[in-house]
């Protein structure tokens, strides 16, 4: 959150925009700006105050630039409606989602995002070498450090905060990690405020059931924004470079299990979600994931016709459109996910974070069109190409899990360890089931 580092993140997304922010540039590199951090963290030391006082006046200057893209990717619901030529109508039937077909997405969550976890932030170089050193390629199991070199596990060490709990031999139940935390804020939301909630609710539910500890990039910008009187939408754009990164894709999944069968109610309801911290290609992550989990949810037994009804609610020529498009594309002409994952890295390493929306939306269309409904291997291609690991491997898992349809559908190896339970510091929740879980968003699936 330190403006010395927002400011190199702002200009990266300027870029990406078409936003000609090449005097700005000049200034704060002249003035001895850092560049953004390369991976995660904080610059240190701090900039001294005379550079983030001027940080603070580039990042107000960056925001009102106009980007040439903006007329084909809106933010607001009516015109990404208008933008959308085949966005679905409402559903001819009243469907309906099964506790069970909602257990094993809970379940597909939580395996997915617990594979990624150690190898979190780590190079697709380093992910590659430790499941090759394991005899775990491609990726079939958890990570191990079992028949790993000490010099490759020195050269690329495991993520420090989940290793410990995310490795083969010590996994013992779902480890707490935002891309649980968020379906369950999400359950509590929707239990409180029923579909009808509003940004403001969320924003209010945040600050009393959120602690600010477990938030990152995008939204811990806008819960600061929030404590600093900013009002949502503001609050995704006011001095928020992450605006388009994978944050709001990770917080949809509760939206697409509760409308079986509709992904336009999905969609719209991910909508106001998102706002509270995202704009457009950020705010299109949430809705195509929430869009393609409805249909799942509601039957749909085909992961490709998933993918197209998540296509239908994004403005066509968005830049996640496009990259959606790219990765079902490449996954279709490649025989070999490896040569997938290649051609996507070289698409976009040199431009984007590793944990900006587009990438990892590539990936992860990519992902799921190449495993084509199996668990394992939707999970484990998600993981396999590296970014951001834990939530690509989440939303696979998730939309798989759905497609299987009961948990005895998913590898017994997979949910196991899982132990029926997964820790959390959302209020009433730690240590509760996937059972459970999937009961009390049944409640919600029915909820008129």
């Amino acid at each position: 959150m330190q403006p010395e580092d927002l400011v190199g993140h702002e200009l990266r997304q300027a870029a990406q925009d078409g936003r000609d922010a090449r005097e700005i540039e000049e200034r704060w590199y002249a003035a001895g700006g850092p560049p953004a951090p390369d991976r995660a963290g904080a610059s240190e030391p701090p900039a001294p105050p005379r550079l983030r006082e001027l940080a603070g006046q580039l990042l107000n200057e960056l925001a009102l630039l106009e980007s040439p893209l903006a007329a084909d990717e809106p933010t607001g619901p009516a015109e990404i409606m208008a933008a959308c030529p085949h966005w679905p109508g409402p559903p001819e039937a009243a469907a309906t989602v099964g506790r069970d077909r909602l257990h094993a997405a809970w379940l597909g969550r939580a395996a997915g995002c617990l594979l990624g976890k150690p190898v979190e932030k780590l190079p697709l170089s380093g992910i590659r070498a430790l499941a090759h050193a394991a005899g775990n390629w491609p990726l079939a199991t958890w990570f191990t450090e079992h028949g790993v070199p000490p010099e490759l596990l020195a050269a690329h060490p495991w993520n420090r905060r989940s290793a410990p709990t995310s490795l083969a031999e010590n996994i013992d139940g779902m480890p707490e990690d935002d891309d649980l935390n968020y379906p369950l804020l999400t359950l509590l939301l929707l239990q409180r405020h029923g579909r009808t909630f509003t940004t403001a609710d969320l924003a209010r539910l945040w600050l009393d059931e959120l602690p600010a500890g477990r938030t990152f990039t995008a939204e811990r910008i806008a819960y600061g924004n929030l404590l600093a009187g900013v009002e949502p939408p503001e609050t995704a754009r006011f001095r928020n470079p992450f605006r388009e990164w994978i944050g709001a894709q990770i917080r949809a999944d509760v939206h697409g299990w509760t409308h079986p069968g509709d992904p336009a109610g999905a969609a719209a309801q991910a909508h106001r979600d998102a706002v509270l911290t995202h704009t457009a290609n950020g705010v299109y992550g949430a809705m195509f994931t929430a869009a393609a989990l409805a249909v799942a949810a509601g039957g749909e037994s085909d992961v490709h016709g998933c993918l197209a009804a998540g296509l239908r609610v994004v403005p066509p020529h968005s830049r996640y459109a496009r990259a959606v498009r790219l990765g079902i594309e490449t996954a279709r002409t490649e025989g070999e996910f490896d040569a997938v994952v290649d051609r996507l890295h070289a698409a976009y390493d040199s431009t984007h974070h590793w944990v900006h929306v587009l990438p990892n939306a590539a990936l992860l269309a990519a992902a799921l069109t190449h495993a084509d409904g199996d668990f394992t291997r939707s999970i484990g291609c998600a993981v396999s190409g590296g970014w951001d690991t834990d939530s690509n491997g989440a939303t696979a898992g998730s939309l798989a899990g759905l497609l299987a349809g009961t948990p005895a559908a998913l590898p017994d190896h997979w949910t196991a360890p899982l132990k029926n339970r997964l820790a959390t510091s959302v209020p009433g929740f730690d240590r509760t089931g996937f059972d459970t879980l999937a009961a009390l968003t049944h409640q919600e699936a029915l909820r008129p």
